[in-house]
């Protein structure tokens, strides 16, 4: 029997989780099957290689494929469930969300990462925050284990008030990303965390950035808090993109996060960029 997302997350040297994008729903003839194609040899790979995977809904407002579809369809024969945890946000219906849940655990997959989504985009949530979401879920599949999310760079604090609460309702959370440039807010947070006896083990996103151009940091930028000048620099000074990701990687682990999960690497060279950044 594999090993659970929980108990990698608990054990000593943590786990490495990678986040993966299904194709944009528009895509359409060889584009789309390019982008299918590279996305299950990725998970292949990076299942095989030992890691587990986030699989995104929607992110960033952009309408994807939905995850749960292709992983049954294409992938049930060659990859263990147990190791692949879909993301599922409120921007859909309750009765589609519900049964999302109920689909997911029938076809072996043991855990959902349960988001609230931006607000700013798309359709509207289907519930206000993603607890009650994690709440309706849990009556229909209670055991089906559920992620939340974290924010390190709003209020320490308040942030670990929220996941030491019970009515939280999740075994695992993410955050939202960070970089060396905010490290001191993960070391906030996890002090906060363990100060307010939060025995869930949380997950700290890591962004790959591919480069300084303005135009990319400031789209992202409206997302997530993004150290635009700073990259600017390093990107100048000659560090490559695995360079600056190493950077993050360590500072991270100073800083207290045991477990850290890959955000925008290129689908198609996934698993050998993640291998020479943990290298």
């Amino acid at each position: 029997m594999s090993q659970s997302l929980l108990d990698a997350l608990r054990s000593p040297g943590g786990a490495s989780v990678v986040e993966l994008r299904p194709p944009s729903l528009g895509l359409t003839g060889p584009q789309a099957m390019e982008a299918w194609i590279d996305l299950h040899h990725q998970v292949r790979r990076l299942v095989r290689a030992g890691y587990f995977l986030f699989l995104t809904d929607n992110a960033v407002g952009a309408a994807e494929e939905e995850n749960l579809a292709h992983l049954g369809a294409n992938l049930a024969e060659e990859v263990d469930p147990a190791r692949v945890i879909p993301f599922l946000t409120a921007k859909h219906t309750l009765d589609y969300c519900l049964l999302f849940a109920e689909r997911a655990w029938a076809q072996g997959f043991r855990a959902l990462a349960v988001l609230g989504g931006d607000r700013s985009l798309g359709p509207p949530r289907c519930v206000p925050h993603a607890y009650e979401l994690r709440a309706r879920i849990r009556e229909r599949v209670p055991d089906l284990v559920l992620g939340g999310w974290a924010n390190p760079h709003r209020d320490p604090a308040e942030q670990a008030r929220y996941l030491a609460d019970p009515a939280f309702g999740a075994e695992f959370w993410l955050s939202q990303v960070v970089s060396h440039h905010s490290a001191d807010r993960v070391e906030a947070l996890a002090r906060e965390v363990q100060k307010a006896g939060v025995e869930a083990p949380g997950v700290f996103g890591v962004f790959f950035y591919r480069s300084p151009r303005p135009r990319t940091l400031d789209r992202l930028g409206e997302f997530f808090p993004v150290p635009a000048q700073e990259l600017a620099r390093e990107f100048e000074d000659g560090s490559t993109p695995e360079e600056i990701c190493v950077r993050t990687v360590g500072a991270l682990r100073e800083a207290g996060a045991r477990n850290l999960y890959f955000s925008n690497l290129a689908l198609a060279t996934a698993s050998r960029t993640l291998g020479r950044i943990l290298r």
